[in-house]
């Protein structure tokens, strides 16, 4: 997959090509459905299935008071992911206010078509863009109809009762239903960060933890989960506990996870948890000891919800 930044110098391979618009956060399953029909249609007529999404997010240009700034990807996640779907190109466009200003209008007629003469282009039904929002289905309905492009509008993709969206995915994560989330994504929600130090409590009680710096801000809530984890190539079964250990009176929120058959000094490595299940809240108790009795009883639980993955 090439990422073409910006809108200079586009690849002449690109024009004429079926494409999507979006922030694709997540690149959910309310997603898949339409950059999957975007890649058969187009490679059935030999064109290019293209996505176009901006960097950074919009929300956060336009709303720069939001604090965390909680989005489900990262971007070099996103591309992999539109990679891993089989998406041939994507168009990463500098978000910044001058480009908030472009309208509807002028995004179509200069970049849609004087740039990339679209052949056709597929979006959500609530999919809204340029100045004001003005930017719609049946906005571009119309423009296609002018300028000779064809517009597909995807309807919603439900779980149960309600739509799935990236809204519906933070809400999940954030409430610590990761279960849910995975089902949303098509995949577990992970959380990459370097290992840093920390107090080395989990050492003193024989059972010694990762402290993670996390490259996120969506962290889900406090509690004791069943985790995959990825570090230096390899794959363990772990346990990460996400809180302000309540049993030692900590006021700063810590991520750490006992990696399972593992030892080794990894401060400064990189490694990346995947959520599978959660299992507890995080608990407050009279002795180390007892914390240690419950962190046991954590450790099997987790082997039980681990043992398909492994």
């Amino acid at each position: 997959m090439k990422v073409i930044r910006g809108l200079e110098d586009i690849p002449l391979e690109f024009r004429d090509a079926h494409i999507t618009i979006g922030n694709f956060d997540g690149v959910h399953l309310g997603h898949i459905p339409i950059l999957k029909k975007i890649i058969e249609e187009a490679h059935r007529e030999n064109r290019k299935a293209l996505v176009i999404t901006f960097d950074p997010h919009p929300k956060k240009v336009l709303h720069p008071d939001i604090s965390p700034f909680y989005l489900i990807t990262t971007l070099e996640e996103k591309m992999q992911l539109l990679d891993e779907v089989g998406i041939d190109g994507v168009i990463l466009i500098p978000f910044n206010l001058e480009f908030s200003k472009i309208s509807a209008e002028a995004f179509v007629n200069q970049i849609l078509w004087h740039k990339l003469n679209i052949r056709k282009i597929s979006v959500g039904h609530d999919y809204s863009f340029g100045k004001n929002k003005v930017g719609n289905a049946t906005f571009l309905t119309n423009k296609g109809k002018k300028l000779g492009f064809e517009v597909d509008v995807f309807s919603a993709v439900k779980f149960g009762d309600e739509t799935i969206s990236s809204t519906r995915l933070r809400y999940a994560i954030l409430n610590g239903n990761v279960k849910m989330a995975m089902r949303l994504l098509g995949r577990p929600y992970n959380v990459g960060g370097i290992v840093i130090p920390g107090k080395s409590r989990g050492s003193t009680l024989g059972i010694p933890t990762a402290n993670m710096k996390p490259d996120k801000e969506l962290i889900p809530a406090e509690g004791v989960y069943a985790v995959i984890v990825f570090l230096e190539g390899n794959r363990y079964q772990g346990v990460l506990n996400i809180g302000y250990n309540p049993t030692f009176s900590d006021n700063e929120r810590s991520i750490e996870v006992y990696i399972l058959d593992f030892s080794g000094n990894i401060y400064g490595e990189r490694l990346s948890v995947f959520f599978i299940d959660r299992i507890r809240d995080e608990i407050k108790f009279d002795t180390p000891e007892q914390l240690v009795g419950q962190i046991r009883k954590d450790i099997d639980q987790a082997l039980v919800i681990l043992k398909p993955y492994f």
